[in-house]
């Protein structure tokens, strides 16, 4: 029998409904003791942020976990990517010194001179 992960989704989810749960159970004690306004906004952000970090430290870490791992096969998948760019270009660069000029700025036998200035008549 096989555990499955949660997704990192839902993971992040249930976070941001616990940090959002425990603002609202801040803001109702503190107005239940008498805080209005401002200073009601105030100290509940700072009590909810203070119990989040304490209390749900196990799950920020796991998120932390999963983008962490997701952002290392990120970042291999790019410098794969970039070290076959590199390969092309050197395979390119190698076609072009192996046939001497670059058939691109070749100048034929019929080529005019580049003229500097106005045309005479």
């Amino acid at each position: 029998m096989s555990v499955m992960k949660p997704s990192a989704a839902r993971s992040a989810f249930v976070y941001t409904s616990a940090r959002i749960i425990m603002f609202g159970v801040a803001v109702t004690v503190l107005y239940w003791a008498g805080a209005r306004g401002i200073l009601l906004l105030g100290l509940a952000l700072l009590i909810s942020a203070l119990a989040s970090y304490i209390l749900l430290n196990k799950q920020r870490q796991i998120i932390a976990g999963r983008l962490n791992g997701r952002l290392s096969r990120v970042g291999a998948k790019a410098s794969e990517f970039s070290k076959r760019l590199d390969e092309g270009t050197r395979a390119e660069d190698a076609d072009e010194d192996e046939d001497g000029a670059d058939p691109e700025h070749a100048i034929g036998p019929d080529a005019e001179e580049p003229v500097l200035g106005f045309p005479q008549a």
